[in-house]
């Protein structure tokens, strides 16, 4: 038993890992490990930053599945809830689908991946990254990419890498990678960038409106740390030692023979059909009789054509791509006619859907969307709930891409990862511009109705003009533009192109998208397809970009040049108030009994939301009127007589001491008769619901409320005299005659029940003074009339 167990402690003994330590500029420590975890997997790392760790596993399939021509590969990021010590607050409490954050992180990691692995590797490759703990301060998305190319890295999988990904954040004026996530805050510029040691390979994020230029230098900071990154990786994978040689793979048959036939029979007719400026469609007819022209020799033999034609056309394709290119490089004519720098022709027009808040139908060539804004209040706000951050976004963009926009017809299978992410760009681009005193949630909707080239881009265009239609007050309107690239790499020449076609996209080496204002840039993408991308020519196409940008956004203005003065007759109305913490209670009222009534009563919606010491409270609706009533009866719940202040009050109850008087709904005061005019009264002079103006002198030691008109009035001069004599002539308290004496009531006689109700009803429930008739009698006497100062008599007071 003891051998037993002695051998079983042996073979389960912790295997030990192989590390590597990055250290930041700042002193940070990222430590990438390896050996201890999943491995079954060809590779897995867990990647460190503090108490953040992701682990990320990578399986390559040894051969290729049949008919596959292209890269299958799957990246997959997920964050386990209790990596951050929480428990998903879906239905079944586990985790689902993934979230629009996770997606996007997943496509920062594969755009970076994808075009590091051979042309001809047809594998399936799946990488999985998943967040197990999170711990408040680093963001997990800025490992992510390092973490899927460490476990590449030290694998025979064939991978032209590593590569690493960093945030560039610019927080006054200095430049950082990956903060904290608190610090993302207080920065105006937020960029991943992906490289390997020698290019970059992918940069998106937002800014608010820089410079080329600065947009320059950040991505020259991102890669000068991304470099040591890599380093790091090589060295990991030196550790290993699996890496190296890498696996062999034979994916794809060629027939050299059909390559040249193909070539040296229609590289001419293509080129021809490249250099007549036609449209998408006729164009696309035109190429597809050239092949069908090609494959016609082979009619008569079924079994050589069968042979034949999958070779051709993936020939075929080479051709088509290389003559475009050839043309732009040599003849700057492009598929449309167009020279290089040309912007295609745009009309728009806002107002289009009387039934929204606002709409705008943006059209730049053969590219349409159709654009919608809605405006709702704080509870139609979209949840965030993840494993970092928990909270209701107020300004948030979906992007709807169906198929008919390209002329096909495909499965409908929900929102696309793409459509996920082409709607964040244009959210981020858009969002800086949004007021910070907005009142509103706002959704804004792209339908795109037509698709060649940058469709996020016409988006952008149709969501600066809908906003505008809507009435929203945003700070500038803002324009994209999507920029081309295309290079010789054996000459150096290279062309830059702006306002790119999907063709264009598809044979360039480059797809750049930025939007900005007038005054800088507020969003890019970048996915570059080439090795060793100079920034000389980063730089033209970022000036080149510019200049299309303003000309688009010249076009904007021309249909709307600034919002509209409000919202739309049919819109909600918006208007935001504050009060004191301790009201809230009494503004929603006994199981919302209150508030029910209220937004039954005014037709509006109305939202609490308690913040410190305050509550925010949020009234929406369509008229105006209404809200108003609203804000009246939260003003009346929650009102607070501000002592000195004047208020026009309405008499509730008239006694004999004085009158009741309420300043608002539910607050009431006793104005004493004493308090009514400078000159003694015997009764007091007002009727139920007479007005009065009235003075809040503040509160007596029991809390209760002295209110008096005569310091509103003017005060008569004393009498010749009548004045107050010297205190050497006023006799000694000793030699003081007893006023009262001869006025107290007889030993045993009892109080009039008149007597007794009218003291509780102004002493006890109204009056905060404790003395008794007689004695107040005895201080009147002793001052010449109309010598008793407010703050010196009887004290009007509130139930």
């Amino acid at each position: 038993m003891l051998n037993t167990e002695r051998n079983t402690k042996q073979f389960m003994s912790v295997p030990q890992a192989i590390t590597e330590l990055i250290t930041l500029a700042d002193g940070r420590e990222i430590t990438i490990e390896t050996g201890k975890l999943a491995k079954q997997a060809d590779g897995s790392v867990v990647v460190k930053m503090g108490g953040t760790m992701l682990l990320a596993t990578v399986v390559a399939n040894k051969e290729a599945n049949p008919g596959v021509d292209f890269l299958p590969l799957t990246v997959d990021y997920r964050e386990k809830f209790y990596a951050g010590g929480k428990i998903p607050g879906n239905f079944f409490r586990r985790e689902a689908r993934p979230s629009d954050q996770e997606i996007l992180t997943m496509r920062l990691v594969d755009r970076v991946l994808r075009p590091l692995f051979p042309d001809d590797f047809h594998a399936e490759v799946q990488v999985m990254i998943s967040l197990i703990s999170y711990d408040g301060q680093s963001i997990p998305d800025d490992l992510a990419g390092l973490a899927a190319s460490s476990a590449i890295a030290i694998t025979d999988i064939p991978f032209n890498g590593p590569m690493s990904e960093v945030r560039v954040v610019r927080i006054n004026g200095e430049l950082s990678v990956n903060p904290n996530y608190a610090d993302l805050k207080n920065s105006d510029l937020d960029i991943m960038v992906g490289a390997t040691k020698d290019s970059i390979v992918m940069v998106e994020g937002e800014m608010k409106e820089i410079s080329e230029q600065e947009m320059l230098e950040a991505i020259t900071f991102a890669h000068a740390e991304i470099k040591k990154q890599v380093e790091a990786q090589e060295r990991l994978a030196e550790k290993v030692g699996k890496s190296f040689p890498k696996r062999e793979y034979s994916h794809e048959n060629h027939d050299e023979a059909i390559r040249e036939k193909v070539w040296k029979e229609t590289y001419d007719k293509v080129y021809e059909v490249a250099r007549t400026p036609s449209g998408k469609e006729e164009r696309g007819e035109k190429f597809k009789a050239v092949l069908a022209e090609f494959l016609a020799q082979y009619v008569e033999d079924a079994e050589e054509l069968e042979r034949v034609t999958p070779f051709a056309k993936v020939y075929y394709h080479d051709v088509e791509k290389e003559a475009m290119r050839n043309m732009i490089l040599n003849d700057k004519i492009r598929l449309d006619g167009r020279d290089p720098e040309t912007i295609r022709p745009i009309w728009s027009e806002i107002d289009y859907l009387p039934g929204a808040h606002g709409s705008a139908i943006f059209t730049r060539g053969e590219t349409q969307s159709l654009t919608a804004v809605t405006l709702g209040s704080v509870k139609d706000a979209n949840m965030v709930d993840s494993v970092m951050v928990n909270y209701d976004e107020r300004f948030f963009l979906h992007y709807n891409f169906p198929p008919f926009s390209t002329g096909e017809a495909r499965p409908l299978r929900g929102t696309s990862r793409r459509e996920v992410g082409h709607g964040n760009l244009a959210q981020r681009a858009l969002a800086n511009m949004i007021p910070e005193e907005n009142p509103y949630t706002i959704r804004i909707v792209s339908d795109i109705l037509e698709s060649n080239g940058s469709s996020s881009m016409a988006t952008v265009c149709a969501g600066t003009l809908a906003l505008m239609d809507a009435g929203i007050q945003i700070a500038k309107p803002v324009s994209g533009i999507a920029m081309g690239l295309v290079t010789d790499t054996k000459t150096g020449n290279f062309t830059v192109l702006s306002d790119i076609l999907g063709d264009e996209d598809h044979l360039g080496d480059m797809d750049f998208k930025v939007t900005g204002t007038a005054d800088g840039i507020t969003a890019c993408q970048m996915d570059i397809k080439i090795q060793g991308l100079s920034m000389d020519i980063m730089e033209k196409a970022l000036l080149q970009a510019k200049d299309g940008r303003l000309h688009i956004l010249n076009k904007i203005t021309e249909t709307i040049a600034e919002p509209r003065a409000d919202v739309k007759p049919h819109a909600p109305k918006m208007v935001m108030m504050e009060i004191p913490k301790d009201f809230i209670g009494a503004v929603i009222g006994p199981g919302g009994k209150i508030i029910q009534q209220m937004q039954k009563d005014t037709d509006t919606v109305i939202a609490i939301e308690e913040i410190g010491e305050i509550g925010r409270i949020e009234i929406s609706g369509v008229s105006r009127e209404k809200i108003n009533e609203a804000i009246a009866k939260i003003n009346e719940i929650t009102f607070v007589p501000v002592v000195g202040e004047v208020y026009n009050g309405k008499v509730v109850k008239v006694m004999d001491f004085g009158a009741f008087v309420a300043i608002a709904k539910g607050t009431e005061g006793l104005l004493h008769i004493s308090e009514i005019e400078w000159s003694r009264l015997d009764t007091v002079p007002y009727s139920e619901g007479d007005e009065v103006e009235v003075k809040f002198m503040g509160y007596d030691d029991r809390k209760k409320m002295k209110l008096s008109r005569k310091v509103l009035l003017p005060r008569p001069p004393r009498a010749e005299g009548q004045g107050r004599p010297e205190r050497s002539d006023r006799p000694e308290r000793s030699d003081r005659p007893n006023r009262s004496e001869g006025q107290r009531r007889p030993e045993g006689q009892r109080r009039s029940d008149g007597d007794r109700e009218r003291r509780n009803d102004g002493e006890r429930r109204h009056d905060g003074d404790r003395r008794n008739d007689g004695e107040r009698r005895q201080e009147r006497e002793r001052r010449p009339e109309g010598d008793q100062p407010a703050g010196d008599q009887n004290p009007s007071s509130e139930e």
